[in-house]
């Protein structure tokens, strides 16, 4: 079984590649000695991605170490917002807090009546030869008013997705796989490898 080094320790991200990629053996960053924080100063989903399997490689190489790296990049993408919060959905109102970026979130969103929204997800897949596979996934629904569901990922209970007719803080791991941009951005990448 080939080994894909991650470019994440999120143990949520983890999970769902190692639940959706069966056929390669899905190793955390931690796991090789990489544990440098990656600037990741992209204005897209595609640039934050290949930075961060761009850091990893070379660092593989360091090593002699002759692994895939595979990253990605994802977020939430409003339309009302132009966009926002984007690239920046893991830091919207600061420092990584899922909290502070739900109540941030809300907060703009009082009183706005198109709420619809997506998640968009790019994978990036460098190979030790340097050949680069990318990679993208989106997932469509409508921003709620409120918290409903898990708190406990990101933007998931207040994203209600089309297909489920439910919020992703309501859905179970095997639903919301076979929905999420991530889940799609991954299919898409094993099209793409053949698998």
């Amino acid at each position: 079984m080939e080994t894909i080094v991650l470019a994440s320790n999120n143990a949520h991200k983890i999970k769902e590649f190692k639940e959706i990629l069966t056929e390669y053996n899905i190793v955390p960053m931690a796991e090789v000695g990489f544990n440098e924080d990656i600037e990741e100063n992209g204005t897209t989903f595609v640039e934050n991605s290949k930075i961060k399997t761009a850091a990893i490689s070379k660092y593989l190489k360091s090593k002699n170490l002759d692994y895939m790296v595979m990253a990605d990049d994802s977020g939430l993408c409003v339309d009302a917002l132009n966009g926002e919060p984007g690239v920046y959905s893991a830091r919207y109102a600061g420092e990584h807090n899922h909290q502070a970026n739900r109540d941030k979130l809300l907060r703009v969103m009082q009183g706005v009546e198109d709420r619809s929204a997506k998640f968009v997800c790019c994978i990036t897949l460098l190979k030790p030869t340097g050949e680069l596979i990318v990679a993208q996934g989106e997932v469509h629904g409508t921003i709620t008013t409120f918290e409903d569901g898990d708190t406990s990922f990101g933007f998931d209970c207040l994203f209600h997705s089309t297909e489920l007719g439910k919020t992703f803080g309501n859905a179970t791991a095997e639903e919301k796989n076979k929905v999420s941009h991530r889940g799609r951005a991954i299919e898409e990448l094993k099209r793409q490898l053949g698998k």
